[in-house]
């Protein structure tokens, strides 16, 4: 968190930064992860006192891309948060579906792609996982094709690589997460 987002906005840094210590902390806790957890975390992230779900059709990349509500988005969205704990799930594969599951679900009214990047580092830390950084993962593809889920989920798995065989995750892990952007929450094109 020493690049862009601090020198461009310092408390928004430190709210994330804060949140992010929020979801360590409930992963530390092996709290299961649900749309309270998120909420709580959001509340931080956004200096709000309230954070409930969307109560309408979100929009992302100045309007291009349109997250649609219908009555079970919130249903769909909590069955898919609670798979995060499936032990039968690769981690690297709970760990990319929750981020994935969160960008495209599109809970909040703010702070989306922040709320999936926490909850990828929750799902991962419950697991003793932890990135040496907090920042937006890219991948070489949108991911919303199979392929850019794929190579996010490709990602994640080297991280878990990199953390088994030293120990803690490598610096070279930590390059391709530091200062990068995800692409797939409207927060920057490829």
């Amino acid at each position: 968190m020493r690049g862009t987002v601090r020198l461009r906005d310092p408390r928004r840094a430190e709210r994330l930064l804060a949140a992010y210590a929020l979801a360590r902390q409930d992963a530390a806790r092996r709290v299961p992860l649900d749309f309270a957890l998120l909420a709580g975390w959001q509340r931080e992230v956004l200096a709000a006192a309230e954070v409930p779900f969307r109560v309408s059709d979100a929009y992302a990349k100045a309007g291009r891309e349109r997250y649609g509500l219908t009555p079970r988005t919130q249903a769909d969205f909590r069955s898919c948060l609670r798979e995060t704990n499936d032990p039968d799930i690769p981690l690297a594969a709970r760990a990319a579906r929750a981020y994935l599951d969160v960008a495209f679900f599109h809970p909040f009214a703010d702070g989306n792609a922040r709320a999936a990047l926490l909850t990828l580092v929750h799902v991962l830390a419950r697991e003793h996982i932890v990135l040496p950084e907090v920042g937006p993962l890219q991948t070489t593809r949108y991911a919303d094709d199979p392929a850019g889920a794929a190579d996010l989920a490709a990602l994640i798995g080297v991280l878990n690589r990199r953390h088994e065989q030293d120990g803690e995750t490598s610096r070279s892990a930590s390059s391709a997460t530091s200062g990068a952007r995800c692409p797939t929450v409207g927060c920057c094109g490829p």
